[in-house]
């Protein structure tokens, strides 16, 4: 049901959003397109780029990015189905069509996004990425593919880095995950003793009686206790990070 998942209007005057392209060298297609949402005002903005789950730029994702952008942020959140259309228009059509594309193009997308994000004329230079599910692992990879270039990762319930890719990881992690959610659970351990060999800075949150995917208001598993204090410490955490 996406209509409870739009809780910030497309004209919400506290924003200003539209969709834009970016170049994607590397990707699925040559050019990518996202949804860029400002905070209203002129800038510059601390920035944080959006991953979508495993289904493509839905409505939940896009009020996601208005949810940063209304918290000061300038929010980019890619559709990585873009190369197929973009997104179907309902999340089973998504779902099929992102498991038909290459994944490592995929996430090659995700990184040129956030690279054309980090370099936008609107932004400070400072960034995060939050991602949910898919994009919680991705997030989780795009922390290590970025390097210091990455201030602050808060990736949902995603699956873990590679461990020996753990190092690169420079940004500030806050990990969220569902506590019945045994095929991501059960890589924590690892990656917890990763992070710590590494000296990487990281928070870790299990949220109880929650499954994978409770932050999906438009779905049956949304919690919306776990959802709003998992997204409060997410904002908080990119105010630290991002200032």
């Amino acid at each position: 049901d996406y209509a409870r998942a739009q809780t910030i209007a497309f004209t919400d005057s506290r924003i200003k959003g539209h969709y834009v392209t970016y170049p994607s060298p590397g990707g699925n297609a040559a050019t990518m397109r996202g949804y860029l949402v400002q905070p209203a005002g002129a800038g510059p903005f601390p920035a944080v780029l959006v991953v979508h789950e495993n289904r493509g730029l839905n409505p939940y994702i896009e009020d996601v990015a208005r949810r940063a952008a209304v918290a000061g942020f300038l929010a980019l959140a890619p559709d990585g189905l873009a190369p197929l259309g973009g997104y179907p228009g309902n999340d089973d059509d998504g779902r099929e069509l992102q498991a038909k594309l290459d994944q490592a193009k995929l996430r090659a997308d995700m990184l040129n996004g956030a690279k054309f994000l980090k370099s936008h004329k609107l932004a400070s230079g400072k960034l995060g990425v939050t991602g949910f599910c898919w994009g919680g692992g991705t997030t989780n990879w795009l922390a290590t593919a970025l390097g210091a270039d990455l201030q602050a990762g808060a990736p949902f319930y995603g699956a873990a880095a590679a461990s020996a890719d753990v190092p690169k990881i420079k940004a500030a992690l806050l990990i969220h995950y569902a506590e019945n959610d045994p095929r991501i659970d059960e890589m924590w351990p690892a990656y917890e003793q990763a992070l710590k060999s590494a000296g990487a800075r990281y928070e870790m949150h299990m949220y109880p009686g929650t499954q994978h995917g409770f932050h999906n208001d438009s779905t049956p598993r949304y919690n919306e206790a776990a959802a709003k204090l998992a997204w409060d410490r997410t904002v908080s955490h990119f105010k630290k990070y991002l200032a």
